[in-house]
């Protein structure tokens, strides 16, 4: 348990460096310092450890190795994908949610302003999930679509909403930061061109992410540079957060299924620990086409930022944000539906590989009380 909390139930945030994972880096920040583009014998054990990792991420989503691309992490992958796919397409016109992370929808907005491009956001049901049938008519150039929530853990219809986005012309990208990891994701099955990974959403470090793009798809690099990622995203690769990152994505695909069935037992435990003592808590998060690991509750009448201040020991997120002392709900909740007040009171309880019965006891003792003294 990091930072002595009782509870760490924020893992849609951030996880931990896996133990496999630090040992897998440990020779890369100490002792195999080679340039992977360099000819040089240290320069080719570097090669080779970035050529496994490739690999390893491949296998996680069911891609070839050459259709990966390191990149810093889920941020710049989605930039990436957005602005390199803009860049070529003949269509101006994007199509994506109410909902997404501003890692799409500020490269979207920037897009719109300095571009000229049309950016239709559809709006989503109750469960935080968009309405494949009700996407627009009409020639597009780039759909993009997040996986599955951040906040709500809502599982989106990326199949179907692939399908409307190709017929209509337009190349699709999804941001998976929040998937991969946590449910199966399958890039032919999804029928995406693009897909975005960051390391430290399954155990790996910080500032390092993949982007998937399929083959024959086409992409102009952001960044100006050499040719490194064929091409697509030059730089010098940081070699042992790449190992990293191909470590956690094997160790992801060995440990999916039976974590899952794990986190979703105490996710549910949690939920009806709390909705007998709260009678009137709100499930935010979907019962069905959800993530197996996130709850997000709501407390009607309380703001959940006050209430975690009161909490001992649980880490985890709310579903507001606080500017000069004046709260604001979630616009993903706001968009769902869901009435100011009540979006005031979300709270976001992300569960993990460390999770135990014991914290889940905790964090339900925690947010209980909580509720009735404040």
């Amino acid at each position: 348990m990091s930072d002595h909390a009782a509870a760490y139930l924020d893992h849609n945030a951030t996880t931990p460096i896996a133990r496999e994972v630090a040992d897998a880096m440990w020779p890369y920040l100490t002792q195999h310092f080679g340039n992977p583009s360099s000819a040089s014998p240290q320069g080719r054990t570097a090669r080779v450890a970035v050529d496994r990792a490739r690999e390893q991420v491949a296998a996680v989503i069911g891609a070839h190795a050459d259709e990966v691309v390191f990149t810093s992490g889920g941020t710049e992958s989605n930039n990436l994908a957005i602005r390199g796919s803009a860049a070529v397409a003949t269509t101006h016109v994007a199509v994506t949610s109410a909902i997404e992370h501003p890692a799409t929808m500020e490269p979207l907005a920037h897009l719109a302003a300095q571009h000229g491009w049309v950016v239709l956001e559809q709006p989503v049901d109750v469960e935080c999930r968009v309405r494949s049938d009700e996407l627009p008519s009409g020639r597009v150039g780039l759909g993009t679509l997040i996986l599955a929530h951040n906040e709500t853990g809502a599982l989106q219809p990326m199949a179907e909403f692939a399908e409307r986005i190709h017929a209509a012309g337009g190349v699709v990208h999804a941001d998976a930061a929040q998937s991969v990891g946590k449910v199966p994701v399958a890039v032919d099955d999804l029928d995406v061109d693009l897909l975005s990974i960051a390391g430290h959403k399954l155990y790996g470090p910080k500032g390092v992410g993949a982007l998937y793009v399929r083959r024959g798809t086409r992409l102009a690099p952001v960044l100006r540079g050499g040719g490194q990622e064929g091409g697509i995203r030059p730089g010098t690769e940081d070699v042992a957060s790449i190992v990293g990152l191909g470590t956690a994505a094997e160790l992801a695909g060995r440990l999916l299924q039976t974590e899952a069935a794990r986190q979703r037992a105490l996710r549910d435990l949690l939920w009806d620990r709390l909705v007998a003592a709260v009678p009137d808590l709100v499930r935010v998060s979907p019962v069905e086409h959800c993530l197996p690991n996130t709850l997000m509750v709501a407390v009607p009448g309380h703001v959940s930022a006050q209430l975690l201040e009161s909490m001992s020991g649980l880490s985890a997120s709310t579903g507001s944000a606080c500017h000069a002392s004046t709260h604001t709900p979630s616009a993903a909740l706001l968009a769902m539906g869901i009435d100011h007040d009540t979006a005031l009171g979300a709270l976001r309880l992300s569960l993990g590989r460390g999770t135990t019965q014991t914290e889940i006891e905790h964090a339900a003792t925690s947010i209980i009380e909580a509720v009735r003294t404040a």
